[in-house]
């Protein structure tokens, strides 16, 4: 009973479309009718400007964080083992509840920020190498989306560097393969180049 509440909870706290929400209620506008037509940070930053980008962004990252303690407190009875189990479970419900959300018709943003949030409760010092990195790779190239991909896949990278343990590596391939699933779309558009970029400048 314990797994399945964290299963439900995870992923009803991840389907909260945080990108909608601010986008309707401060700016009065549906991301979803605009640039890429995406719920996430990236669109909200290129629609409604850099702070609105930033607040998405914060939100998303803290359902994969809320995921992860859900897990945490639910399977804090069970063996270590187990709550390792627990911990990814509430971790990954929360990321298909972004990308897959109930609120939306089963769709969503592609899991980046929510993802951020997992991996910085289960490996906070691999979760700050991810983000070196994807922030470097942004700042250089000003693609979000390349820069989300190659970060992704540095996770279970970063996991075995830092010796986490296996369930954790196991967790990072499937994020890395679920985001880079997620950015199908965006792979054709850098190989064809026209891929967009990101503006710092924002509004």
């Amino acid at each position: 009973m314990s797994y399945l509440f964290i299963l439900l909870a995870g992923y009803i706290l991840g389907s909260i479309p945080s990108g909608l929400i601010i986008g309707k209620i401060f700016f009065h506008t549906d991301l979803r009718h605009y640039g890429s037509h995406n719920i996430g940070a990236t669109n909200a930053w290129r629609v409604l400007g850099k702070k609105a980008g930033f607040w998405v962004f914060a939100f998303d990252f803290l359902k994969g964080a809320a995921g992860v303690l859900i897990g945490m407190y639910v399977g804090a009875a069970g063996s270590g083992q187990a709550s390792a189990y627990a911990l990814i479970l509430g971790g990954i419900m929360a990321i298909i509840g972004h990308s897959c959300s109930l609120f939306l018709a089963f769709k969503g943003g592609k899991g980046v920020a929510t993802g951020l949030g997992v991996i910085t409760m289960l490996m906070p010092q691999a979760a700050l190498c991810v983000f070196v990195l994807w922030f470097i790779i942004v700042l250089f190239t000003r693609y979000v989306s390349l820069a989300s991909m190659i970060a992704a896949v540095s996770v279970p990278l970063q996991a075995c560097y830092w010796d986490e343990p296996w369930q954790y590596i196991i967790f990072g391939i499937l994020a890395a393969a679920f985001v880079i699933y997620r950015h199908r779309e965006n792979i054709h558009r850098l190989m064809n180049g026209n891929e967009s970029k990101i503006n710092f400048s924002g509004r």
